[in-house]
């Protein structure tokens, strides 16, 4: 975030601030007369680099639209400076009056009116980081914003779902959240114009969106970075055959918009072909995103690895056994029910 300090005006309070302008340059002129030039320079000079009174793990946050003299006035009375009339003098003299930039910076202990000056001038403002984590809704995503009590203003509508991408942005104090969540949806929309060129041939979808929300189911079955691309070739290989996803994170999604349960799903609803998201009912892929998939679980849907994986199951050890056939996975599942009952033991 930066502004210059705006171009001093014919206004009310402009006569008054130029008078204080003046007696800055008038104490340059006493400080001249008085020692000579040079001594007076060197004095000036001295105390501009001299150490300053800044406590340790200090910051400031200067608002847009800040002056030099409110700028300067404003680091004194915080503690930052010892004298703000020096600090508008030699920023003055250096031509530097114009080039201070808002925002919230840190202070360094002790720093002097010359590394305050520099600090300012060079715009590295104090940045926070806000995280939406890979698979939550554009509802939750929006929460996770309004609570940031570094962000402003209000964000006007909940985004369509899956068109955020899920990571760490660093902001300054102050950013609006609106700008903030526009930020994600381009940031999506840069990933794809990077990935979807370079995608695997006889993929079972044609479009962008079709593959945010492939995408989107393989980052709710699986949390796992090394499990993503295999979850990625199960479904990929099912809709070549025409299979159904059969994925419960679907139906979840369909009951209560991706907000957990708390409970197992029912055989009611794994039965209910009203639910539009149910993938054990429909065929293909549901009718919009479940979630906000990241990065690496879009570049699995556009890139799947080629495996003959028709089937998964938990493992019950957070991870997923795979199969090719059937018949392997109720192996798989008669083992999952295994570890179950010794657990409940």
């Amino acid at each position: 975030m930066s502004n210059e300090a705006p171009q001093p005006k014919a206004k009310k309070g402009g006569l008054g601030r130029v008078f204080v302008w003046l007696g800055g340059i008038a104490l340059a002129l006493a400080l001249f007369a008085a020692g000579g030039a040079f001594g007076g320079w060197v004095w000036l000079n001295n105390q501009f680099e001299a150490d300053g009174p800044a406590g340790p793990e200090q910051t400031v946050l200067l608002p847009r639209g800040s002056g030099l003299i409110a700028i300067a006035s404003q680091l004194e009375r915080e503690g930052l400076i010892a004298d703000a009339q020096i600090f508008r003098i030699m920023v003055t003299i250096d031509g530097g009056d114009r080039s201070l930039r808002a925002g919230e910076f840190a202070i360094p202990e002790a720093a002097s009116m010359a590394d305050i000056y520099a600090i300012l001038q060079s715009g590295e403002t104090i940045q926070h980081p806000i995280t939406a984590a890979e698979g939550l809704t554009s509802a939750m995503i929006v929460d996770i914003l309004n609570e940031a009590d570094v962000l402003t203003g209000e964000i006007t509508s909940v985004p369509p779902e899956g068109s955020l991408l899920p990571e760490t942005f660093l902001v300054d104090r102050g950013t609006d959240r609106q700008s903030l969540l526009n930020r994600m949806a381009n940031a999506q929309d840069e990933l794809l114009d990077e990935l979807w060129p370079s995608r695997a041939d006889d993929l079972p979808f044609d479009t962008r969106e079709e593959a945010i929300i492939l995408a989107s189911v393989v980052e709710k079955e699986t949390g796992i970075g090394s499990e993503r691309g295999l979850v990625a070739s199960v479904f990929v290989n099912r809709l070549r055959r025409g299979m159904r996803l059969q994925s419960d994170p679907t139906i979840i999604y369909g009951i209560s918009q991706g907000v957990s349960l708390g409970r197992g799903i029912r055989r009611s609803e794994l039965d209910n072909a009203d639910n539009p998201y149910n993938t054990y009912q429909i065929d293909g892929l549901p009718p919009t995103p479940i979630a906000n998939p990241g990065p690496d679980a879009i570049r699995a849907v556009l890139n799947p690895p080629d495996t003959d994986y028709l089937f998964f199951v938990t493992d019950g050890t957070g991870g997923h056994a795979f199969s090719e056939t059937y018949a392997e996975h109720n192996v798989h599942v008669q083992a999952l029910r295994r570890r179950e009952r010794e657990q409940r033991r």
